[in-house]
């Protein structure tokens, strides 16, 4: 009985490694803060909404997880998203970019 409970605790913290690893981001969250007065000026306002191209709120980022946020920049930048602000933004930015916004973001 006491053999199984090791096993068990041992699973778990095997299960509590992995999934701590894959919601981190591989970019660097410090690094973002020079890079950040582009997305700051719609994200970082509290109930913005746009105009262009139609009026709508704008999405939170600050705890998103960072898996997210990587996907939606890259889907923005290779033409699978579009929103013609963030499509324009996102070309511009490098894969390490991308990474270093995901690490600010879903830590803050």
């Amino acid at each position: 009985m006491k053999q199984k409970m090791v096993i068990n605790l041992l699973l778990a913290v095997g299960m509590l490694f992995a999934f701590t690893s894959v919601t981190q981001a591989a970019g660097d969250a410090a690094a973002a803060k020079e890079k950040l007065s582009m997305c700051e000026g719609c994200h970082g306002i509290p109930g913005y909404k746009t105009a262009f191209p139609t009026a709508y709120s704008v999405p939170k980022l600050g705890g998103q997880h960072a898996e997210y946020i990587v996907k939606a920049l890259e889907s923005y930048k290779n033409g699978t998203r579009n929103h013609p602000t963030m499509t324009g933004l996102a070309k511009t930015l490098s894969q390490q970019d991308i990474e270093d916004f995901a690490a600010y973001y879903s830590k803050n």
